[in-house]
Formats: structure tokens, C-alpha cells, sequence
């Protein structure tokens, strides 16, 4: 059984959806972020960092216990605990894990600041939210380019860079990015949507 330490944010979105589509037995623990309870001691203990998600698997290396935080080595471990979503073909495996690096260097920090600074700063920044704004829109071009010539962000087959990527761009309404602008993405967002295990993660915590 796999403990899931989480929130609904795109963070904590990748994991879900990672469990749904591996079809691991997980019970998921809400941690209320906008409450503060990630600065609980309990959550401390597992995290010191203050972050969703966290798991915990009973079952880790070796039949061990292991507590894992950051999202994108979660993934990893989980890619590598099933043998799913991350290519065996060493090329290949190390285009996927180059995308979902770009998701944790650029995706999701540069996205997280646009949301922030366009819809929950206590004040308007124009400075920060020109800068943010025209970062979203520079990854998303990134992006849609790397989609015009593959079918998925590491190739032809679904991956770990997918699955890390999707929930940060379903908040594109956050960003103020018109989908339409950027066809490809758009064409491999609706692909996605369409999975059920994406649909059933995108849902956790309920």
C-alpha cells in the first residue's frame, strides 16, 4: 500500500495520475496547503521541506519501507517500481527523463509564477507579470514545437514527462494562455484528457 501526502495542485496531480495509470494500491491524505497544515510536525516529519506530495511505500527496495518526496522522483520511483512509462531503450528513456526535467526546471516553477502573479498576488506586480507572462508563453511555444514533430513529449509513447506536464497545463486558464495559440499542445492536452486514469487522478484528493 502506498500513502499519498497531497493537495489538488498540478504537484500533486502527477503522482495521482501516476498511481491511477500504474494501478497501485494507494490511500491519498489531503494536506490543506491553503490551511497551512503542511507545516504541521507530522507532515514535517515526512517532508522537512514543507512540499506535496509525499509517499510512503510499505513495499519499497528490498521489502523496506521509503518515504519519498519531490514530485518528479516519485515518478521515477514509481516508473521503475512497474516497469511502466519510462522507455526501456536507453535513447529513448533519457529523452523522456529530459522532458520531465524541463517540466520540473521550467513548466512548473515559471507556470507557478504566472498563477501567483496573475491571480493571487495581495498586489498587481506589472513588472512580474509581464516577465512570468511572456516566460508562460515561451515555454508553451517550446513545447507546442517539440508536439508538432512527436505525438507525446518524449516520442511516440506516453510517459513520466507527459504525465508530469498535463496538470500544469490544464491550468492554463491560471495562466491566461489561449490553447488555441499553441495547436499542438492542444491536440496532445485533449489526447490526454481523454484517459481515464488521467481523469480519476485529476480528482485526488477528493
Amino acid at each position: 500500500m502506498i500513502e499519498l501526502y497531497t493537495w489538488g495542485t498540478p504537484n500533486g496531480h502527477k503522482i495521482s495520475i501516476m498511481l491511477e495509470e500504474c494501478g497501485l494500491e494507494y490511500r491519498a491524505h489531503p494536506v490543506n496547503i491553503s490551511a497551512g497544515e503542511q507545516f504541521k510536525p507530522e507532515f514535517l516529519a515526512l517532508n522537512p521541506n514543507n512540499k506535496i506530495p509525499v509517499i510512503v511505500d510499505s513495499d519499497g527496495p528490498d521489502g523496506k519501507p521509503i518515504t519519498l518526496s519531490e514530485s518528479g522522483a516519485i515518478l521515477i520511483y514509481l516508473a521503475g517500481k512497474t516497469g511502466r512509462f519510462l522507455p526501456a531503450a536507453v535513447s529513448q528513456r533519457y529523452e523522456a527523463l529530459q522532458w520531465l526535467m524541463f517540466q520540473m526546471a521550467s513548466v512548473g516553477p515559471m507556470l507557478g509564477q504566472a498563477h501567483h502573479f496573475l491571480r493571487f498576488a495581495s498586489e498587481k506586480v506589472p513588472y512580474a507579470i509581464k516577465r512570468y507572462s511572456e516566460e508562460a508563453r515561451r515555454i508553451y511555444g517550446v513545447l507546442d514545437g517539440r508536439l508538432a514533430q512527436h505525438a507525446y513529449l518524449a516520442g511516440n509513447e506516453y510517459s513520466i514527462a507527459d504525465i508530469a506536464t498535463y496538470p500544469w497545463i490544464d491550468r492554463h486558464d491560471y495562466q491566461e494562455i489561449g490553447l488555441a495559440d499553441f495547436p499542438n499542445v492542444q491536440r496532445w492536452y485533449a489526447t490526454i484528457g481523454t484517459r481515464p486514469s488521467v481523469q480519476r487522478g485529476m480528482k485526488v484528493p477528493v
